[in-house]
């Protein structure tokens, strides 16, 4: 069992153009389309999709709309009820496949309802081997939110915790690194350089990544997954640091492809598999996801042709 957490979900509007987007103007849109998202949930429907058991902890309201979209996902689901609604994001795609994405702050926690959050997580853990805590953290929750979440399971569980990833931005990252020490977290080279105060250079990202995620790995975080884009991704191991380019695809919509890397990761983990192979499996279903419109859920007949190449990386 996968278990995620969503704390910030979203209805995704994705709305793809015929044309360049033109600011300022009035355009036709060729076509849309709306799911149920938030990155937790991502993640869950990927794992679903593949026919591994997935569930998906949630703030949900009875009455909100997103619920429908939800269900017709097919994930299994444990809503905490709250009186707010989930918020609803925008993304619009170009034929190039340059995206511009719009994201609402989302309904607001109290304290009551974080509290029965981290218990519902809490109580979900029981026999998981991952538990995944993912998105933007919405109002009221604070930045230690995904800290209390995992201090909580593991105090619950002890040694039958899951392993914890973490996959979010900014000083929730920070907080859940330094406080949290998560299994594995899932960056980007953006936020991997936010993280860690670090600046990137145009040539040779893959061995400045490892450099810099070195300075985390293992002390601050197990393993470090981070995705480059169309350059592939770096995976960060106490063992040793490795790289894979991404293959050569048509770009639909880029939303969710971080997500569904993840999920790919986590998915050969589950089956057993090592380091070389858990960094091929994401970058097969990240670009799966990223060859799909809106944020749909890569199934494995959607994964791309032939494993990319896996090199080793030196400091």
């Amino acid at each position: 069992m996968i278990v995620t957490l969503t704390a910030n979900p979203s209805l995704d509007r994705a709305v793809t153009l015929s044309a360049p987007l033109r600011p300022g103007e009035v355009q036709s849109a060729a076509s849309s389309r709306e799911d149920a998202g938030g990155k937790g949930i991502n993640v869950a429907r990927v794992v679903a999709a593949a026919g591994v058991p997935a569930l998906a902890v949630l703030p949900l309201a009875a009455d909100d709309p997103f619920g429908v979209a939800l269900r017709s996902a097919g994930v299994l689901i444990r809503p905490v009820p709250i009186r707010g609604h989930a918020r609803a994001n925008l993304t619009i795609t170009d034929p190039a496949g340059v995206t511009t994405k719009l994201n609402l702050p989302g309904a607001a926690l109290d304290r009551d309802d974080a509290a029965a959050l981290v218990e519902a997580v809490v109580e979900a853990c029981a026999g998981a081997r991952w538990l995944v805590l993912a998105g933007s953290l919405p109002p009221g929750a604070g930045d230690d939110f995904y800290v209390t979440v995992i201090r909580a399971v593991r105090e619950r569980w002890a040694g039958a915790a899951p392993l914890i990833a973490v996959d979010t931005s900014g000083e929730a990252l920070r907080a859940a690194v330094f406080d949290g020490h998560p299994d594995l977290i899932k960056p980007n080279e953006d936020e991997l350089a936010e993280l860690t105060g670090a600046s990137f250079p145009d040539g040779g990202l893959p061995e400045a990544v490892l450099a810099v995620a070195r300075t985390l790995v293992p002390e601050q975080a197990g393993a470090a997954l981070v995705t480059l884009g169309a350059l592939g991704s770096v995976l960060v191991t106490a063992d040793g640091g490795f790289t894979a380019a991404a293959p050569r695809i048509p770009v639909r919509s880029t939303v969710g492809a971080g997500d569904s890397a993840l999920a790919g990761y986590l998915l050969a983990d589950v089956a057993g598999a090592g380091p070389h192979e858990r960094l091929v499996h994401a970058i097969r279903y990240g670009s799966a996801a990223a060859a799909l419109p809106g944020t749909q859920a890569p199934r494995p007949a959607d994964l791309p042709s032939g494993d990319p190449a896996v090199a080793a990386l030196h400091p």
